[in-house]
């Protein structure tokens, strides 16, 4: 996967950085529904939509009506090529992630790529390697991080509000039943889509409507899935309010039990993982039934000794809970209903209700972090290393489901201790000609 520039830099593009009052042009690689909708917000955060880049003409044609005078590329790696782009937004389906992030910092540009940030665990480590050594600022697009609500509830949670946090439950629940994403028969590509610049380093196979555009996400060649999907969002929450590294164990249970359509991954999941010191933490999806998981319709739940927060996409509310003033039987020979009373009786809140309206969607406030840290070289709300943390614990679930195992993982050296066949699902093997630079 070799291309004219990318043998050595130009000292022009490696050393160039935005000055405080100059536009940052940006180049856009996958102009889909979510590649569109980022080219909106970086248009309203100021920036210059220099180039745009997809392999099917009219995602190309619709961003080139809107970047009026943007240059127009199928290849990323020509769009790649032109020295005066500051930054790359990336939004193609999750198997291109790590090649077109790892050839834009080879190109000295800095990133904004959509979650989940990689396919693979091993693509997510090569990614956070790739941009500490060619000093990248990157965004990665969980742009929770970016809310104000959604800070607020993170420092209200490790300031000690709702006490120690024994365990969180994160919910994602659709119901796509019975129909799903269908059964679609093989047919010839549209003539104005690369399907083999498409598929890229993944496994060479016939078009079917189905693997394309926002279906990718139930196969797995293309996607880990709504695990990786939506709830990276939540997890990524998760590990920002309990300060959480990587898991010391995972299980996961689950498959394709209600909807029969052409999905190769679950309808119905459950993923738990074991920080240790910190907290269970599980994710169930659920997507042959959208019932609420709780009464307050939240999709994150932290279940505190001194009260549940439950965090929803337009508000959090704090439940006390009714904490004992005391030893909850007395020690004897018998224990009395009388005292078991008075035991009950010692409970009292804790604190006082809190709710706080807002809105975790921060789409444009995430955009705007990440062009002001181009500017001043500060590490944006979303730097890669988190997003390679939620990301690759996302991707752990996934590993944990195909094995059918309780997986122990050792975090420092990521890798399963004596589980060659989990180990080997770490990463894959690229469809010649593509390869990842060292």
């Amino acid at each position: 996967m070799t291309r004219r520039g990318f043998t050595a830099l130009t000292a022009f593009s490696a050393a160039r950085v935005a000055g405080a009052n100059e536009r940052i042009r940006a180049g856009f690689i996958g102009m889909g529904a979510r590649g569109d909708r980022l080219l909106d917000l970086f248009l309203a955060a100021g920036a210059e939509a220099a180039a745009v880049c997809d392999v099917y003409g009219p995602h190309l044609d619709f961003a080139a009506s809107k970047a009026k005078g943007a240059r127009r590329f199928k290849d990323y790696r020509l769009m790649l090529d032109d020295p005066s782009l500051d930054a790359v937004v990336i939004a193609t389906p999750d198997h291109w992630h790590a090649l077109q992030f790892l050839h834009a910092c080879q190109a000295g540009k800095d990133v904004y790529v959509e979650k989940p940030l990689s396919l693979t665990v091993a693509e997510g480590r090569q990614m956070v390697e790739a941009a500490g050594r060619a000093r990248r600022v990157v965004q990665v697009g969980t742009q929770r991080r970016s809310s104000a609500m959604v800070r607020e509830a993170v420092e209200f949670i490790r300031a000690g509000g709702i006490g120690r946090v024994t365990a969180v439950r994160a919910c994602d629940n659709l119901n796509e039943w019975p129909l799903g994403i269908g059964k679609q028969p093989g047919a010839a590509p549209p003539p104005e889509l690369d399907w083999d610049l498409w598929l890229g380093p993944a496994p060479a196979v016939p078009y079917n409507p189905n693997r394309g555009w926002y279906n990718y996400r139930w196969f797995r060649d293309y996607s880990g899935g709504q695990l990786t999907n939506n709830g990276i969002h939540l997890v990524d929450v998760v590990r920002w309010a309990l300060d959480l590294g990587y898991p010391r164990r995972i299980a996961a249970m689950g498959g394709i039990y209600a909807i029969d359509d052409g999905r190769e991954i679950p309808d119905t999941l459950e993923v738990l993982w074991d920080f240790g010191a910190g907290a269970l933490v599980s994710f169930t999806q659920y997507n042959a039934n959208d019932a609420p998981a709780n009464a307050q319709g939240a999709d994150l739940e932290f279940r505190g000794a001194k009260a549940t927060l439950y965090l929803r996409p337009d508000r959090f509310e704090v439940v006390p809970q009714r904490v004992a003033g005391r030893v909850r039987y007395r020690p004897g020979p018998l224990h009395r209903e009388d005292t078991r009373a008075a035991w009950m009786a010692s409970r009292k809140p804790a604190a006082a209700p809190k709710l706080v309206r807002g809105t975790a969607t921060a789409d444009l406030e995430h955009v705007r972090n990440f062009l002001e840290c181009v500017r001043s070289r500060r590490e944006p709300n979303a730097p890669i290393l988190e997003g390679h943390l939620s990301t690759a614990t996302c991707l752990l679930g996934n590993i944990a489901l195909r094995t059918g195992a309780m997986l122990e993982w050792d975090g420092a050296r990521e890798r399963f201790p004596g589980h060659d066949a989990a180990n080997r699902l770490l990463d894959y093997q690229y469809r010649a000609p593509f390869t990842r630079p060292s």
